[in-house]
C-alpha cells in the first residue's frame, strides 16, 4: 500500500489551482536548452477518448471547448485511426510506429516482440541525446514501459502520482511485472485468493476497505459518481496535471516524454460540477445488432453511459484546458512539440458497451490526433487517412532525424516532402485471442482505403469467416454493408487485405 502524503492532505480540496504554479516569467528548463533541431517532444494520451465524441470533430454535446483553444495552434487530423481497440495495442503501435500484426503486443497485459526491445521511439530518440520519460496511469501501458525500461531515462511508476496505491506487485516482481500483476489482481481485487493466502487476502481486503472508505468520503462530494482511479489506485486528474506542470520543469532538455492518462476510461467519474451537464432528450440512431453484441445491454442503458461518458470528457477538457493554459503562460509551446491523442474510442451502439472486443467500428478505432509544433501560431486542418504508426515517423523526420526501415508508418502531412498518396491503405487488427507467436487464425482485421472500409473477422467459434465493406464517406454510421452489393471494391480490397496478412503471418509459421 502506497499513499502519497501531500495528496492526502489535500483531499478534501480538488478543485483546481486558479493560477500556474510556476510564473510566467520563469523559462522553461533546468539547464541545458533546447535548439530549433532539437525541441522538446511531449506525447499527452488520454484513455479511451473516441473522436466521435469529441466537438471539435463535429459532435453535437460541447464536450472539448478547450482543445478547440489547442487546436487554433495546431495541426489537426480528422480521420486518424488507432492500430486497435484496446490500450496495449494502440500504445505499441504509437510508441513502435508498428503495426499490431509486426510488434504482436496484442493480449491484455501483453508486451512486443524482444526485438522492439530497441526498436522504439525511447531508443530512437535515447541516441540523439534525449531525456526520456514514462508515466501512465494505465497499469497496461506500465507494463509495456516496464518492458522498455532500459530505454527509459525517468520512468515514474503510477503510485507516485497516485494519492492511494495498494498494488505492490511493481515493487517486489519488477522485471516480471505483467505477469506479476494479473496474479495479483486475480487474488486480490477479485476476491479470489488461492488457499495458502486465505488470512493475507482479508487482511488485505480489510486494510483496502477501511483506508478507501476514509478517503473515499473526503472525496464523494467532489466526485459523486465515483472516485477516478484505476484498480486499488485513486488517481485524481488534478494532481497528475499538477505533477506534469512540476514537470516541465525538472525533466533534462531536450525531452522526450509520453505521458498517459486513465480518463475518460471508465468508471466514468466526473467531478462534480460537470454532472448532468449532458442531460437531454438526444437519442443517437438505433443500429442492428451484431453477432458479438450483448444480451445485457439495451440502447437506453448505452445511451445513459454515453451521456456520463460526456461528461467525463468535459472534465478531462476542463483539466488538459488548464494545463494548455500552463504551458502558454510558462513558454512551453516555443520550444516543445505537443501531441494530443488517444490509443482508442469508445463504443456505445449495436449493444456493445466499451472496447477491447471482437469489433472494429468507427467509435473504437477512430481517435483524435492534433500536434503542435514549436512557436505555431494557427490551425490547420488535415482530412487525409492517416494512423497512429505514423506518429514516430512523423516525430523523427520533424527533429531532423533519420527513421529507421523498421518503422511501418509514414511521415504525416502537411510534414512530408513527398506527396501524400490518396490511395493509402491503413490498417486495424484485433487478436487478443490469437497466440502471440502464431498466424492470425482468429483475429478481426480492418482496411481503410480511400471512402471504404473492410472488415474481415476469422476464426472465431461458432461464427464464420466474414466480411464487411462500408463506404465511409456516404455511410459513416457503418449501418450498409457493401460487401455483396460492391463486389468490385469488395473484391480489390480482399484480396490486398489478405495478401497482406499472409505477408504478417509468414515469420511466424513453422516450416
Amino acid at each position: 500500500m502506497k499513499i502519497n502524503r501531500r495528496n492526502f492532505l489535500k483531499l478534501s480540496s480538488l478543485i483546481p489551482l486558479a493560477t500556474p504554479l510556476i510564473g510566467a516569467s520563469n523559462p522553461i528548463g533546468p539547464s541545458h536548452k533546447t535548439s530549433p533541431e532539437t525541441p522538446n517532444i511531449l506525447i499527452v494520451i488520454f484513455d479511451a477518448l473516441s473522436a466521435r465524441n469529441i466537438s471539435l470533430y463535429g459532435y453535437h454535446r460541447a464536450t472539448m471547448p478547450n482543445l478547440a483553444r489547442f487546436a487554433e495552434r495546431a495541426t489537426v487530423y480528422h480521420n486518424h485511426y488507432s492500430a486497435g481497440n484496446f490500450t496495449t495495442v494502440g500504445t505499441a503501435s504509437i510508441l513502435t510506429g508498428t503495426y499490431p500484426w509486426t510488434h504482436r503486443a496484442i493480449h491484455i497485459y501483453g508486451t512486443t516482440l524482444d526485438a522492439y526491445r530497441s526498436r522504439n521511439a525511447y531508443s530512437a530518440f535515447g541516441q540523439y541525446g534525449y531525456t526520456r520519460a514514462g508515466f501512465s496511469h494505465n497499469l497496461l501501458v506500465d507494463v509495456l514501459l516496464h518492458h522498455f525500461i532500459d530505454q527509459i531515462d525517468e520512468y515514474t511508476h503510477p503510485h507516485d502520482v497516485a494519492m492511494m496505491d495498494f498494488n505492490i506487485s511493481d515493487n517486489l516482481f519488477n522485471s516480471d511485472f505483467g505477469i506479476a500483476y494479473q496474479s495479483e489482481n486475480r487474488y486480490f481485487m477479485n476476491r479470489t485468493p488461492p488457499s495458502n493466502s486465505i488470512y493475507l487476502h482479508r487482511i488485505h481486503s480489510a486494510l483496502r476497505a477501511l483506508i478507501g472508505r476514509i478517503v473515499g468520503d473526503r472525496l464523494k462530494q467532489s466526485f459523486p459518481r465515483g472516485i477516478p482511479g484505476n484498480q486499488d489506485m485513486i488517481t485524481p486528474l488534478e494532481d497528475t496535471v499538477d505533477w506534469i506542470m512540476k514537470k516541465l520543469f525538472q525533466w533534462q532538455q531536450p525531452f522526450f516524454s509520453y505521458l498517459h492518462m486513465m480518463p475518460p476510461h471508465d468508471p466514468y467519474c466526473p467531478r462534480a460540477e460537470f454532472v448532468d451537464i449532458f442531460w437531454d432528450d438526444w437519442k443517437p440512431i438505433e443500429k442492428p445488432d451484431h453477432f458479438f453484441s450483448d444480451d445485457n445491454e439495451d440502447q437506453r442503458s448505452l445511451n445513459l453511459k454515453r451521456m456520463i461518458y460526456d461528461e467525463y470528457i468535459a472534465y478531462v477538457d476542463a483539466e488538459f484546458g488548464r494545463l494548455h493554459d500552463f504551458m502558454v503562460e510558462n513558454d512551453v509551446y516555443k520550444n516543445t512539440i505537443v501531441i494530443f491523442s488517444s490509443d482508442h474510442g469508445e463504443m456505445f451502439e449495436r449493444r456493445i458497451w466499451g472496447h477491447g472486443g471482437p469489433t472494429l467500428y468507427e467509435p473504437v478505432i477512430r481517435v483524435p490526433l492534433l500536434i503542435s509544433l514549436p512557436d505555431q501560431t494557427s490551425r490547420h486542418d488535415v482530412y487525409a487517412l492517416t494512423s497512429n504508426v505514423d506518429i514516430l515517423p512523423t516525430l523523427l523526420h520533424l527533429t531532423g532525424k533519420s527513421i529507421p526501415t523498421w518503422i511501418e508508418g509514414s511521415v504525416l502531412p502537411p510534414y512530408t516532402e513527398q506527396e501524400y498518396p490518396s490511395d493509402r491503405s491503413i490498417f486495424m487488427i484485433q487478436a487478443n485471442r490469437n497466440y502471440k507467436l502464431k498466424p492470425l487464425l482468429i483475429a478481426t482485421i480492418a482496411m481503410i482505403k480511400g471512402d471504404y472500409k473492410l472488415i474481415h473477422y476469422r476464426g472465431y467459434k461458432d461464427f464464420e469467416d466474414g466480411f464487411e465493406l462500408y463506404n465511409l464517406k456516404e455511410d459513416p454510421e457503418e449501418l450498409q454493408n457493401l460487401y455483396s452489393i460492391r463486389a468490385d471494391i469488395a473484391t480489390a480490397m480482399k484480396q490486398e487485405l489478405l495478401a497482406k496478412i499472409e505477408e504478417k503471418d509468414a515469420p511466424f509459421k513453422q516450416d
